[in-house]
């Protein structure tokens, strides 16, 4: 008896634990544009240490590639994370050429506090409360239209996808976005 119970316990460990990848799977690998896919064109209410302007794509592709970044809300722990992982690296974005914003359904009013402190003063964060630019990029998360998933993207002067990558975890985003603007900058030298 004592053998049946323990069998049918691993037996409901396992498909819990099958169960659970396969969600996770599924939310990792939940949509994104498809890579070599016109990026949309967007202007936003934003903010960079502090002080709002209104964050333009199409003018910061001018200048360069863009690494836009999608994140749930500001000043949660795994937002948090990501963004000070992002302050930490502008130096690397820099030297390819590459601007970064986040973009999250936060007010502007959050915003200017969360890039002032998180993203110490030095990177953009876009507010996107209606959620218009996240359904564009494939990014609303999926209890909420003005909630974002955990995505990166990698945007080339030309406007196209060249990288994008979806995690929950935030720990992977900076250097998966740093490989691709690398790999591209080598093919494309400044």
């Amino acid at each position: 008896m004592r053998t049946i119970a323990k069998k049918r316990v691993v037996a409901g460990v396992l498909a819990l634990s099958a169960s659970a990848f396969f969600s996770l799977a599924g939310a990792v690998a939940q949509a994104a544009l498809p890579l070599g896919h016109a990026a949309p064109d967007f202007k936003a209410e934003a903010a960079k240490g502090g002080q709002p302007f209104t964050f333009d794509l199409a003018a910061t592709l001018a200048k360069g590639p863009v690494v836009l970044y999608f994140y749930p809300a500001a000043f949660t722990s795994g937002c948090t994370i990501e963004a000070r992982n992002f302050a930490e690296a502008i130096p690397q974005y820099t030297a390819l050429g590459a601007t970064v914003v986040g973009v999250s359904g936060d007010d502007i009013g959050t915003l200017k506090r969360f890039s002032e402190s998180e993203c110490q003063g030095k990177f953009a964060v876009a507010a996107d409360k209606d959620g218009r630019i996240m359904k564009a990029y494939d990014a609303a998360g999926s209890i909420s239209a003005t909630s974002a998933q955990r995505i990166s993207y990698v945007i080339t002067p030309d406007g196209k996808v060249i990288e994008a990558y979806a995690a929950s975890s935030p720990d992977r985003h900076v250097a998966e976005t740093l490989q691709a603007l690398k790999t591209w900058r080598t093919k494309n030298p400044q």
